[in-house]
């Protein structure tokens, strides 16, 4: 959604937005808020009484009296103007931890709703989002979010109340010189002005640069191997470099702005004092102000000069909190398309098995041409399915149609006779274990991955599983068996045992239906027979749709589909295809040879 000037618009303000996630802080914030003006306020104290001592003295001196006389007065002025500026200084410091607990309860709300958001996104999300991107918005862009409300905030009403109340003050001792001294400060809010309509589209691109650096830096540190295999390192250290100058340049031209404009606003400060030195001088001569009166204005001159100065790193803070909360927002209030549908049917239980395709066409949004074209097929509660074909005809799509990954434009993919999506997907996922090629492992226990989906398994079954996997025996010669930390990402094992996990893991809870996208590619031959055996052998119900590239592991499969540019170009078991003399025949003869055929 869009507003008229093109830009995303959003239910809510970023202001709105903010006060919406401080939830259960607004009273606290609210007297952060009153705090700070009354601390500004207070500044007026020592001035004031300031002049009222200074008129005091002069007061005796023009009339012959005794110091001694009026100590009294003097020490009651001198009393207020102490008590006055303790109580201001407790009230600062209970005031910066107001907004500082404010600040930081929002933050925590927002990152955890930020995170929570990010695990309910659909496929689509991911493949539009890069994770070095998402990093930024959590961290970086989120502390500009919490720098805003802890000082960007606080400085506005801080520099709002100091000038209001330094200026009604002014004007109550002396309407004409307040006028002169206040006259040239209007030309600050027009520079101001100027300012933020050049550095607002700036900080964006600042925000973007420094999502691009990061992303880089992720892939580069996550895709480690790869570099140190084709010894890139002099390669990508430029690249960061290139990117790292990019932002940079980005960060001192948006700097730069600024200083274009500073020149202007400290000429106007220090314009201030000379003023005050040229007409209260002449004020005073003509009578019209007391000695007194002009102190308290020298000594406050500095609280029509400094919210001046302030405004433009104000205003500059501020930009910086819009270009990423836009960056957060546009998360925050994005919704997945693949969600729960009203009335979701709810399926605690086990399902059957049963998976049928009926007529599936499939394309990716952002691709031309369809991915799978009217496909219909079914598997029967424990059956296993075979899907073979050459590389991009589409299995891996055709799988990922099961739990939802993704929806078919056209056609139904049915659960125990229910299309799929009309089950709450919570339901769906749980029943279905999902085993891929590329396989993600966390930085935890052995245990701890293949329990990942089943928390509440003892070790007994968590080795029954592994067994299953043929993990078991790798994971006993490890020097701390299953209570071996597997490195980021599985660094620290071959291929063929993080698939092993991956394997255990997805059986670990006990699917109704198993998916494997070529599990057992990179195992050896007699792993792979090990676990073609445990799978027939499995001690629960379970229907096994296998994408595999051999004939080892098709050729025991009820049904047989090949695939071929998105279509079923082929079904059937080993025996028949064999016979028919198709596709899925001349590839058993290029894997097995002649003397194999009938399996």
């Amino acid at each position: 959604m869009k507003d008229i000037k093109g830009e995303k618009a959003y239910p809510k303000s970023r202001l709105g937005w903010l006060w919406e996630n401080m939830q259960g802080k607004h009273v606290l914030f609210i007297v952060a808020l009153l705090g700070t003006a009354l601390y500004n306020m207070l500044q007026l104290v020592v001035p004031h009484y300031s002049g009222k001592i200074v008129d005091l003295f002069q007061q005796v001196e023009r009339d012959g009296l005794s110091l001694s006389d009026n100590a009294s007065t003097f020490y009651r002025l001198i009393g207020l103007m102490v008590g006055l500026t303790l109580f201001r200084v407790i009230v600062v410091y209970l005031d910066c931890m107001a907004y500082e607990r404010v600040s930081q309860a929002t933050l925590f709300r927002i990152r955890n709703y930020l995170y929570d958001k990010i695990q309910r996104q659909d496929m689509k999300f991911y493949s539009t989002y890069r994770t070095g991107d998402l990093m930024t918005r959590v961290t970086g862009d989120l502390d500009a979010v919490r720098h805003n409300i802890a000082w960007v905030i606080r400085c506005i009403v801080e520099s709002l109340t100091l000038f209001t109340s330094a200026a009604v003050y002014f004007f109550l001792i002396d309407v004409k010189l307040a006028l002169c001294v206040l006259s040239i400060s209007p030309l600050i809010f027009l520079i101001v002005f100027r300012f933020r309509k050049k550095v607002a589209p700036m900080h964006k691109a600042l925000r973007e640069k420094l999502a691009g650096m990061n992303t880089d830096a992720q892939e580069n540190i996550s895709g480690n191997r790869v570099v140190k295999a084709f010894a890139r390192e002099e390669y990508e250290k430029e690249h960061f470099d290139r990117t790292n100058r990019d932002y940079r340049d980005t960060n001192v031209k948006t700097q730069m702005v600024w200083l274009r404009f500073f020149p202007f606003v400290e000429l106007i400060a220090n314009a201030l004092p000379v003023i005050l030195l040229l007409v209260g001088g002449l004020f005073i001569i003509n009578g019209q102000i007391t000695m007194g009166e002009y102190t308290s204005f020298s000594l406050l001159i500095w609280a029509i000069a400094n919210p001046m100065r302030m405004m433009g790193n104000i205003m500059n803070e501020f930009q910086r909190f819009s270009a990423a909360s836009d960056k957060i927002m546009e998360i925050y209030y994005s919704e997945a398309e693949i969600v729960d549908r009203p009335g979701a049917i709810a399926h605690p239980g086990r399902f059957e098995g049963r998976v049928e395709f009926e007529h599936v066409s499939f394309q990716y949004d952002d691709g031309k041409l369809p991915v799978l074209k009217d496909i219909t097929f079914t598997a029967e509660p424990g059956e296993t399915v075979a899907i073979i074909g050459e590389t991009g005809c589409g299995k891996t799509s055709l799988i990922q149609m099961i739990p939802r990954f993704y929806e078919a434009n056209s056609g139904t993919v049915r659960v125990d006779g229910v299309p799929v999506e009309q089950y709450r997907l919570t339901d769906l996922r749980k029943n279905i274990g999902l085993a891929t090629q590329d396989v993600l492992l966390y930085s935890d226990t052995i245990e701890g991955n293949i329990a990942y989906g089943a928390s509440y398994l003892t070790a007994e079954q968590v080795e029954k599983y592994a067994r299953y996997s043929a993990a078991s025996d790798f994971i006993h010669r490890m020097p701390e068996g299953y209570d071996t930390i597997v490195g980021e990402r599985g660094v620290g094992l071959s291929g063929g045992q993080k698939q092993r996990i991956s394997l255990a893991r997805a059986l670990a809870i006990k699917p109704s239906i198993l998916i494997l996208d070529d599990t057992t590619s990179a195992v050896d031959m007699e792993t792979e027979k090990q676990i073609q055996h445990s799978l027939r052998n499995l001690d629960f119900p379970c229907t096994k749709i296998i994408i595999a590239q051999r004939i080892s592991t098709t050729k025991f499969a009820d049904k047989i589909l090949v695939l071929k540019d998105g279509r079923i170009l082929e079904s059937g078991n080993h025996q028949e295809l064999v016979a028919a003399g198709g596709y899925y025949s001349e590839l058993v003869k290029l894997q097995l040879g002649q003397t194999d055929l009938a399996g």
